[in-house]
């Protein structure tokens, strides 16, 4: 049987299952020159390369929506502690006339 190929493309998806090392892994995210998404050090698709200025937008953004979501949740947790019925079932009566 022969060896199955540990790097490669799968309908143009990087794949790499080679153990990376901590070299491999630093100059994976830092590549200047290249684009925003670069092939992932370990594992299938690609990743962010931080020496590319959109990669500090992207998390950015991602980092506000996040805090954005947990400031939400926060604030919907003490409007449920203040109307004890919240989601619970409803009961509904209809009259026949």
């Amino acid at each position: 049987m022969a060896d199955k190929p540990s790097s490669g493309e799968i309908l143009g998806i990087p794949y790499n299952f080679e153990r990376p090392s901590l070299g491999r892994l630093l100059s994976s995210y830092w590549q200047p020159g290249k684009g925003m998404l670069v092939e992932k050090p370990f594992g299938i698709g690609y990743t962010l390369n931080l020496a590319n200025w959109r990669s500090w937008v992207v998390l950015a953004v991602a980092g506000g929506l996040y805090y954005q979501q947990s400031q939400s949740v926060g604030d919907d947790a003490g409007d449920a502690d203040a109307d004890e019925d919240g989601d619970g079932p409803v009961e509904v009566i209809v009259e026949d006339d």
